[in-house]
């Protein structure tokens, strides 16, 4: 409670029990999520993480209980976020004889951890939770496990007291702002013509929102975001024009390669973001704000390095960037915007078909949320849809798997987020594919009375893989027309509300009934078949070749 933990998401078993045993004095101080599976477990961590700015804790035993978690922790190494697991082990004495239950958790996860620890002498166990924390939140973000065998756990030993950590040699989470970078990369944005912002969840996670604000409006340059990025500043912002990659904006995909100063503030150059990557931005010259050095120069060549929290280093190029007004730039956005909407947009949102759309979904949606809503996303179509159509107003809003890409992420991610930020609605968008992935979290749901809103866009196929299969093998569908069951019932069986709609003319009266209904609620909507999300940056192709149709 020292490092301000008050939700732990877990599962209890034989060789974590000591723990529980001892969880079980702390009922009315700690609140512990009994979820239905560890992978759940995980999940809901980062949700929690991502609302609540907040480490996520999870707990699973040894064996299967640890190696559940990998995944999650996967997910959570790629999208940096803030996670201390803690697993039981069997007895020390017992390690490396196949014992019961016995895994070599350190070694599975040795590769999507920012570090590991096996606890095997009770007295390293103060430590090395100060170190998980520590490390687990500052700098870059990122999961870490730690491993406590049996003994360590029943061990008694003189406890004089917890200390948070703040330092660890040889670790430095923060690189030194050199000043110089600073002032090449003010030069070569007050030289630039065509300057064009990038920005990435880098921003949320230094919490420099404001500073990054303040940056883009002085300096009144167009800013896209990646899909974890969205939300730094809101939607409707006049100069946030859109989302990057494969299924970004048209805009923002074309005129990265016609820029001549690219910025990119807290992202990493993602292949789903840049495409070929001989053929990203060569025109442009690069300042590249992170604060992870690994980053820098990994896949696009920067021209001026700034490394740093952005937090710190922001505001210090707002004050030497000149307060400009690129209107012809601009303008060249908005005639892209113009032509997506003509092609894309306009049809997605206001369809004249029998069927329903996603894309309709969601523009309904933002008519009772106001943007106000945290919109939490499985892997697929949807996801795409959601993250393009959505309108976030707040920061830590938008809350996705974005680099594992999670079928299963949705459902116990927003059980965390909500319990993350419990003053706000939490909406799950889910696929009808990757919500039977997890969903006996329903069970959580049920028990810990939880109030999220699920939404089921189910177009009857694994869409996304289906779309590519149309597009680049003839139409060939190989096992992606998936049976489900009814989710309606299914959400029954565990105490929650529902209801399943297939007419356009219902859609507005159900989301209503949705968002005003007490408790949990899953709402499926039919959505049509085989509905493509345009535009695409086919893979191996360049940004400047994204397709509208």
């Amino acid at each position: 409670m020292i490092e301000g933990v008050d939700t732990i998401f877990g599962y209890p078993g034989g060789a974590i029990m000591p723990i529980y045993d001892a969880l079980y004095d702390y009922n009315e101080k700690l609140n512990h999520i009994l979820v239905r599976h560890e992978q759940g477990g995980i999940h809901a961590g980062q949700g929690y993480a991502r609302t609540s700015g907040k480490v996520g804790v999870v707990f699973a035993t040894s064996g299967p209980g640890a190696t559940n978690l990998v995944t999650g922790l996967a997910d959570a190494q790629i999208d940096s976020t803030p996670l201390v697991c803690i697993t039981g082990q069997v007895f020390a004495h017992l390690l490396g004889t196949d014992a019961f239950q016995e895994t070599d958790v350190i070694n599975i996860t040795t590769p999507v951890t920012k570090w590991n620890y096996q606890v095997t002498d009770a007295t390293e166990i103060p430590e090395v939770i100060a170190k998980a924390f520590y490390i687990a939140k500052s700098g870059r973000p990122g999961p870490v496990l730690i491993d406590i065998t049996k003994n360590a756990q029943i061990q008694k030993f003189n406890f004089e007291g917890y200390t948070p950590c703040n330092h660890i040699r040889s670790y430095r989470p923060k690189p030194i702002v050199r000043q110089q970078y600073i002032q090449q990369a003010a030069e070569l944005i007050n030289q630039a013509k065509k300057p064009f912002i990038i920005w990435g969840q880098g921003v949320i996670l230094g919490s420099a929102e404001q500073e990054f604000k303040t940056f883009v409006e002085k300096s009144g340059i167009p800013a896209a975001w990646t899909i974890l990025g969205a939300g730094a500043i809101p939607t409707d912002h006049p100069l946030n024009v859109g989302m990057l990659g494969m299924h970004g904006n048209y805009g923002p995909n074309v005129l990265t390669n016609e820029c001549d100063v690219l910025i990119a503030i807290g992202m990493r150059f993602d292949d789903r973001v840049t495409g070929r990557l001989d053929k990203y931005a060569k025109q442009a010259k690069v300042i590249h704000l992170d604060i992870d050095p690994a980053e820098i120069d990994k896949n696009v060549k920067s021209t001026v390095p700034v490394w740093g929290d952005c937090k710190e280093t922001l505001p210090m190029l707002t004050e030497l960037v000149e307060r400009k007004v690129l209107t012809e730039w601009h303008d060249r956005f908005k005639e892209f915007t113009r032509q997506e909407i003509e092609a894309v947009i306009d049809n997605e949102l206001n369809p004249t078909s029998d069927e329903m759309t996603m894309g309709e979904v969601i523009k309904q949606l933002n008519e009772l949320t106001k943007g106000d809503a945290v919109i939490v996303t499985d892997v697929g179509q949807h996801q795409m849809v959601a993250c393009r159509y959505a309108n976030l107003n707040k920061t830590r809003s938008n809350v996705t798997s974005g680099g594992l890409g999670t079928m299963g992420f949705a459902l116990p991610a927003a059980i965390g987020a909500k319990f993350g930020a419990q003053e706000r609605d939490v909406i799950a968008i889910i696929g009808d594919g990757g919500f039977q992935m997890t969903l006996q979290e329903l069970g959580t749901v049920m028990q810990s009375k939880v109030e999220i809103k699920i939404i089921i866009l189910n177009n009857r196929f694994l869409g996304m893989v289906r779309q590519w299969q149309e597009l680049f093998n003839s139409r060939r569908y190989s096992f992606v027309d998936i049976e489900s069951p009814d989710f309606v019932a299914v959400a029954a069986a565990y105490g929650i509300a529902g209801k399943c709609i297939s007419d356009r003319s219902d859609l507005q009266s159900a989301l209503k009934e949705m968002m005003e209904s007490k408790g949990a609620y899953l709402l499926e909507v039919m959505v049509t078949k085989e509905n493509n999300v345009f535009p695409m940056v086919p893979q191996g192709c360049s940004v400047s070749e994204i397709r509208l149709k």
